[in-house]
């Protein structure tokens, strides 16, 4: 998975071994159960400043006690090496506050 403009098959998804993640057609998609809506807001600002660094961004819906994330890589029309990247960075800030996916 070294080509980020390279499309990947469902099977290249499925072996990225993203736990809490599901493919919902050509995007990946999460919730994450925050609880408190600081936290969620916290969340979403480590989303968002890791998103400006990789300059790959999510869709992003903060409610009182969730953060959805749906990933996409609209320049290919579905999930490239890009939304590996990221949705295991978000994971990894999503555990670092405590907060775990609503498989």
């Amino acid at each position: 998975m070294t080509d980020a403009q390279r499309k990947l098959s469902a099977t290249e998804v499925a072996e990225a071994g993203l736990t809490g993640w599901r493919q919902a057609g050509e995007t990946l998609v999460a919730t994450f159960r925050t609880r408190k809506f600081s936290t969620g807001l916290e969340l979403v600002n480590r989303i968002g400043a890791s998103a400006e660094e990789a300059n790959h961004h999510p869709d992003l819906t903060l409610t009182y006690p969730e953060v959805g994330v749906t990933l996409s890589s609209h320049d290919v029309g579905g999930i490239t090496s890009r939304d590996i990247d990221l949705a295991r960075t978000i994971s990894g800030h999503a555990a670092d506050l405590g907060v775990a996916t609503a498989e």
